[in-house]
């Protein structure tokens, strides 16, 4: 599965990297959402773990951007943010992402997330 990381902070993007590399996904990045927007366009990743606060656009934005283009909107877009107040779930949801992670989290957490979300991991094992 191809995860594209749109994330403008280093020290996230390095861990959410590790923890893609040690569960075998094959990764993208892109530190701002024009970079992330362009990259889904060309890459078509199965899923893209999206943060709000991006320094160009927010990824409220971005994410608006992506499904309202008839090639990339069928990509699931998780986020993936700080905000983690009571509701927030429930607003991203209703926005339009497919799924919600909230930073901190835990490496359990996001393999869970990308794996509710997409499911297509287990459909492409399976297929052989």
């Amino acid at each position: 599965m191809k995860v594209l990381i749109i994330e403008d902070n280093p020290l996230n993007m390095k861990l959410i990297t590790e923890i893609l590399k040690t569960e075998g996904f094959e990764y993208l990045e892109a530190k701002d959402a024009s970079k992330g927007i362009e990259i889904a366009r060309k890459e078509l990743p199965d899923i893209i773990l999206m943060d709000i606060q991006l320094p160009d656009m927010n990824g409220i934005q971005a994410m608006r951007k992506l499904k309202n283009n008839s090639n990339t909107s069928s990509i699931k877009i998780i986020a993936l943010t700080a905000f983690a107040m009571k509701g927030d779930r429930e607003r991203f949801l209703r926005e339009g992402f497919d799924g919600y992670l909230a930073k901190p989290f835990k490496y359990s957490q996001l393999i869970d997330v990308i794996n509710d979300t997409c499911q297509c991991r287990e459909a492409s094992n399976k297929g052989g």
